[in-house]
């Protein structure tokens, strides 16, 4: 398995995350331009380095799954928030084929793990996404595993913080099934580069609202993830 982490300045953070790598897992952590070092680390500590010199949360993403080569895929943040052993029983679902989309949905641990204005953006985007895909989800939170190639044939485009959004949307067009599971949900370390503030966390709402307005995939994206 292939765990990918977005990392943005995540020096601190990263010790713990990669700690938590499950034996056998590969850890691709895509650096997205940081300068505290986390590059260094993360190569220090048995990781995979991708450089991404585009920013935005979906080029790291993307770059990550690009340089996968696991048949399943799994994403995490790198920031402490949540810990990337809580994936296993995901791809057991998949390897099982009980799905072939699991998300994470977050459970707060402690107060302050999700601040009001990042819980509040989080609530509105799931309203939308059932309204466009009648899918009953709870969460677009970042903790999440799927197969790659069929991941790689939904075409994602988005290279800013619809990156997440838009790969729930068009799995859905494509007829996947999409699975939650409920996850811990850990205080971050360091400052938030998307949800930090009122103002982040409505731009990513105006960023996945756009994704939301995309007309729904074509037959060429429609490659079901159990063919």
């Amino acid at each position: 398995m292939d765990v990918v982490l977005p990392c943005l300045d995540e020096a601190e953070a990263l010790p713990w995350v990669l700690e938590r790598i499950p034996p056998g897992w590969r850890a691709l952590v895509v650096d997205n331009g940081s300068t505290d070092g986390s590059a260094e680390i993360a190569a220090a500590l048995g990781a995979t380095v991708v450089r991404e010199t585009r920013r935005g949360f979906g080029a790291a993403c993307h770059a990550g799954l690009s340089a996968a080569t696991a048949d399943i895929v799994c994403f995490c943040d790198c920031d402490a928030s949540l810990d990337p052993g809580d994936l296993v029983p995901f791809v057991r679902r998949l390897a099982a084929d009980e799905a072939d989309l699991v998300l994470g949905r977050r459970r707060p641990r402690r107060r302050g793990a999700w601040p009001p204005h990042a819980r509040a953006a989080n609530l509105a985007l799931a309203r939308l996404l059932r309204r466009r895909t009648g899918l009953r989800l709870h969460d677009l939170g970042p903790l999440r595993a799927a197969r790659r190639e069929p991941l790689l044939a939904l075409g994602l485009t988005d290279r800013r913080s619809g990156y997440p959004l838009q790969m729930v949307v068009r799995a859905a067009d494509a007829g996947w099934r999409i699975a939650e599971y409920d996850v811990p949900y850990h205080p971050r370390t360091g400052a938030s580069k998307v949800t930090g503030t009122w103002r982040g966390s409505w731009q990513a709402v105006r960023d996945m609202s756009r994704v939301l307005a995309e007309e729904p995939a074509g037959p060429n994206v429609r490659e079901g993830a159990r063919s």
